[in-house]
């Protein structure tokens, strides 16, 4: 690093994202939303401090992972923490969340945003926590995710993957070509509604 870009990462790491005298400061509540341990959020906190440092040193566009990002989109609710003072008087310049459009064109733009992202990290600071910064090849809007509370929803994977697994430890059923299998006669009587378990 030259000497302004490491005066620049420490005035980064030093700014506190919790608030003084907060009764649920920003990282406990980091930590409930995500239900992630107090460890891995001051580790995640970390990352995204470094992923800030990256944002305004490369040359080129940075994509998050998306623990980092999840700190970001917390940190852009704490609007003065962020604008006026991290941006204001850490980083001395704005910092823009620019959130995909969607589609195919956009995942593939942010996957190479992404790769380069993490090329530039390994450049600073070697290699990233892979708990953290995740292979590129899952950054896919083919993977669905959705939050869920377990307090209210039970979590149950669809009937499918209980077949498959059953198969795959019994082996293949033998099917009679004269009367329909076995396991599509059971698909058929269990389809239930996708949101029964509310």
């Amino acid at each position: 690093m030259k000497p302004a870009e490491q005066e620049l990462y420490e005035r980064i790491c030093n700014f506190n994202l919790d608030t003084p005298g907060a009764i649920f400061p920003f990282s406990h509540k980091l930590s409930w939303e995500y239900r992630w341990s107090e460890i891995y959020t001051i580790r995640v906190i970390q990352e995204y401090k470094k992923f800030v440092f990256l944002a305004m040193v490369a040359d080129h566009v940075v994509s998050p992972s998306a623990p980092v990002d999840r700190v970001w989109h917390l940190h852009l609710l704490y609007t003065h923490s962020y604008w006026d003072k991290f941006c204001g008087e850490v980083l001395n310049k704005p910092l823009h969340h620019r959130p995909s459009l969607g589609g195919k064109e956009e995942g593939l733009k942010y996957r190479h945003l992404y790769e380069r992202t993490l090329d530039t990290y390994r450049h600073y600071f070697g290699t990233p926590p892979d708990d953290i910064w995740h292979d590129p090849r899952l950054r896919s809007e083919s993977i669905a995710f959705q939050w869920v509370d377990p307090k209210v929803y039970w979590i149950l994977p669809h009937p499918i993957y209980w077949l498959k697994g059953l198969v795959s430890k019994v082996g293949k059923p033998k099917v009679s070509a004269s009367r329909p299998s076995k396991v599509r006669a059971f698909l058929h009587k269990s389809r239930l509604p996708r949101n029964i378990c509310k």
